[in-house]
């Protein structure tokens, strides 16, 4: 069975450049992430092509890095070498025979590569050295060496955490274990002690923060233990470092580098430090509550610790960090790391994702698929494939972020119901559709008549802007306010017909009225003799109609009303 093939992501890519651009050598980058020296060089030499270059002086993007990951990635095929093609049906065998098991101890890669042999498999024993490590675990049993106090000044520090023992919680009531984070420089020995109840991630960029300030400056390199909070996946050669905590020191611009696991000689300055913070500050003193610790630790570190002689370098550490390693420290921040949170979500049909009890818009293309998202207290941005599609300002619990932009064209006018957006796009087409549209949506209830609105729209589009602006103009001279009867004008080709009288549209045009009668038809009068005498009943003008008479006319009506038919007046 062939090996699976590990597909690095724009974040690796990144951590490289970033490498680069600090002039670090290829071997040790290589050791520091696994990556191959070839690999490193093709990494640099499509960063160049894209105009970044590692002698800039400037710090490599999010925007460069998934650009230089789209060009190098590649498929399991792809990068597999001919070698590999050749032992990756033999890769659980070779696994098995190196593998150091109670009862079955591991065999040399010598003997293996005489036993691939037998088997009709020719490969050089650096080929098989190769396949071997990267594929099923080996590594040279020989000596690990780590960097010493040789080092220059601001250059390394190193972290480790260290429990000190039980205090008082009046928050709580109770006792409560108290944890120190303890940060040495290298170089001068001189530290710092962050005292917390917890091991959390905000608990160490808190500490880290007073740490820098405290020093006033950052090193470059900071060794760190395997603690989840800093690396999500322990490896002697390839560790997966904790995102959050690879941005943080992205932000202050030191790079991690992770002890070797269960290798105490990895980080040995911090190493016995956490034994002499115990012994000479904590125990045997009488402690209120947390902030009492911290105050006094502060104190400790400045006075006690940072005054001793170092028995290593026979110095005082704080007399040589001031003097040496402080001016060569980068400058810290004028701003507080703002820890963010990642987390992976699928964008629902709505066009949403939920983060943090917070919903955010995506656009139509990313329906269905899973983005990975970043949220601090004032930016929430959406990625996908390495690429930043979304950014939304960040929301409280319960609210939502939506661009409509994001929604498709044709649903946009009617998802945001908003006439002043329908009547700007009307005026787009023509200024009698802006017109018709205004007065279309000028009543008390302008939504009632949105779907109109959107109609005459697609008028627009479907016949052209100028058929449609025509049949408007014509449409407001006769004072019609209905999207149908605009296109009928339309499809009848009317709107290019002459206007009424062409005399404009302020004039009203009164058309024949067929049932008017004279305004004395309706003035009644009693004649002498108490015959009643009423108006002509014909019908004016050019009409021959006569009005029917109410009744016979023996029983005309009177004053007070019509009479029945066949009584007395």
């Amino acid at each position: 069975m062939c090996m699976a093939f590990r597909e690095v992501d724009m974040w690796e890519v990144l951590q490289i450049l970033r490498r680069l651009g600090r002039r670090e050598s290829k071997s040790a980058i290589k050791r520091a992430t696994g990556a191959d020296r070839k690999t490193i060089r093709n990494y640099e030499a499509v960063a160049l092509a894209l105009g970044w270059s590692a002698k800039s002086g400037t710090e490599p993007t999010e925007e460069l890095a998934g650009a230089v990951f789209a060009r190098v990635r590649p498929g399991p095929e792809a990068n597999r070498t001919p070698t590999e093609r050749l032992l990756s049906p033999f890769g659980p065998q070779i696994k098995q025979w190196l593998a150091d098991e109670p009862g079955s101890p591991s065999l040399l890669l010598t003997k293996v590569h005489q036993l691939i042999a037998r088997q009709g498999v020719d490969v050089g024993y650096s080929s098989l050295r190769r396949y071997a490590t990267k594929h099923c675990g080996y590594h040279d049993r020989r000596r690990v060496t780590v960097r010493m106090a040789g080092c220059e000044p601001g250059e390394v520090a190193e972290l480790d955490f260290g429990q000190l023992g039980r205090i008082f919680d009046p928050i709580t009531g109770r006792n409560r274990v108290l944890h120190a984070l303890i940060i040495t420089l290298v170089y001068s020995r001189h530290q710092y002690v962050h005292v917390t109840y917890n091991q959390k991630l905000p608990a160490v960029i808190e500490g880290l923060e007073n740490a820098w300030r405290y020093f006033g400056g950052v090193p470059r390199r900071l060794i760190v233990d395997n603690m989840k909070t800093s690396v999500v996946k322990a490896d002697r050669y390839l560790p997966d470092f904790n995102r959050i905590f690879e941005e943080y020191s992205a932000y202050c611009g030191f790079v991690i580098d992770a002890a070797v696991p269960r290798h105490p000689k990895g980080k040995p300055h911090v190493e016995r430090n956490v034994q002499y913070v115990r012994g000479n500050f904590f125990q045997g003193e009488q402690w209120g509550d947390r902030e009492q610790v911290q105050e006094a630790a502060i104190r400790w570190c400045t006075e006690t610790a940072g005054l001793r002689t170092h028995g290593t370098t026979g110095k005082k550490p704080l007399i040589v960090f001031r003097e040496t390693e402080q001016p060569a420290m980068l400058p810290v921040g004028a701003e507080r790391f703002d820890t963010p949170v990642w987390a992976e979500h699928k964008v629902h049909p709505d066009h949403h994702i939920s983060f943090q009890k917070s919903a955010y818009s995506v656009p139509t293309r990313y329906i269905g698929q899973q983005v990975t998202v970043r949220g601090d207290s004032r930016l929430v941005r959406i990625y996908h494939n390495g690429q930043v599609i979304k950014t939304h300002q960040r929301q409280k619990p319960g609210h939502r972020s939506t661009d409509y932009d994001d929604y498709p064209a044709e649903l946009t006018d009617y998802t945001l119901r908003d006439p002043k957006r329908l009547i700007k796009n009307a005026e787009g087409c023509g200024p009698h559709v802006g017109k018709f549209m205004t007065n279309l949506l000028s009543g008390d209830f302008p939504w009632a008549k949105i779907r109109q609105g959107q109609a005459l729209l697609r008028l627009a589009k479907k016949y052209g802007a100028l058929r449609c602006d025509q049949a408007c103009r014509r449409a407001l001279a006769f004072d019609l306010d209905n999207v149908k009867r605009v296109e009928k004008i339309i499809v009848q080709d009317l709107a290019c017909e002459p206007l009424p009288a062409d005399s404009g549209p302020a004039q009203i045009v009164q058309m024949p009225l067929r049932f008017e009668r004279d305004a004395g038809s309706f003035a009644h009068h009693l004649k002498q003799g108490g015959d009643l005498h009423g108006g002509d009943q014909s019908i004016t003008g050019n009409s021959t109609e006569k009005a029917a008479p109410v009744g016979h006319v023996a029983d005309p009506a009177g004053p007070g009303g019509v009479c029945p038919e066949g009584q007395p007046e």
